[in-house]
């Protein structure tokens, strides 16, 4: 059986190495949300960036705005947006299938030359088990991963902590923050020193809130006629 496979050693690479990268991105894309579920466990202690930038962003968004009525979208959009190096995810979905389909019809092809060659069917017969072997993989693989129950796992996971854990410490830590600055208020107003003035006695209080009519009209030490008698005496005593 072996020198049957070694016969088509080129085509036998050649879908064994397109099945391998296929089920390589199936196993990195579960890794990749496995962490991420481990991590969602603690989002308060987590280190990852993409995670901390999510709740930084929600942050922002929820300063900006009382509420966000569509958290599950905000979540979703940061799955969506979710890579692997330089190309998101998705990107390794696709590639994955693709792949996989490209390996069953490198197969096809190097079955459909040996028929035209007149080879026997039990010497094209590898390039059907390796084809149903590579298919039977590959949706094993898919199982085992589980990337579309990953994905809920992780979505329900930044929901619930968006939505029951952080907005609700957001609002207390408002609530918070406007009790200090109240209690502050409180505490400033019995002890202000009019801005580093001098302060304002009683006594000029009440001159200064005084009616016109209530303030004290200074009387003049001699009447007219005095005054004059007073002149002149003063001239003939000079003169």
């Amino acid at each position: 059986m072996l020198a049957l496979f070694f016969r088509h050693k080129n085509f036998m690479i050649a879908i064994l190495a397109l099945l391998s990268c296929s089920i390589l991105c199936q196993i990195l894309i579960g890794v990749l949300y496995r962490r991420l579920i481990r991590e969602t466990e603690n989002m308060s202690a987590t280190k990852n960036k993409s995670l901390q930038k999510l709740k930084l962003k929600f942050t922002s968004c929820r300063q900006l705005h009382e509420t966000i009525p569509n958290v599950s979208v905000f979540v979703d959009k940061y799955i969506n947006q979710l890579s692997i190096g330089r190309f998101p995810v998705s990107f390794f979905r696709h590639l994955s299938g693709q792949l996989t389909l490209l390996s069953v019809l490198v197969a096809g092809i190097g079955a459909c030359l040996g028929i035209i060659r007149g080879e026997s069917f039990l010497s094209i017969a590898p390039f059907y088990l390796i084809s149903f072997f590579g298919l039977y993989l590959y949706f094993a693989v898919s199982s085992l991963t589980d990337i579309s129950g990953k994905m809920g796992i992780l979505r329900t996971n930044l929901v619930d902590y968006l939505e029951n854990h952080l907005a609700s410490r957001l609002e207390q830590t408002k609530l918070d923050m406007r009790l200090v600055g109240m209690e502050d208020g409180i505490e400033e107003r019995p002890g202000e020193e009019n801005n580093g003035k001098e302060p304002i006695s009683e006594t000029s209080k009440d001159d200064d809130f005084r009616m016109p009519h209530e303030q004290t009209e200074k009387v003049p030490a001699f009447t007219s006629s005095e005054a004059e008698e007073l002149e002149l005496l003063l001239r003939e005593f000079l003169v």
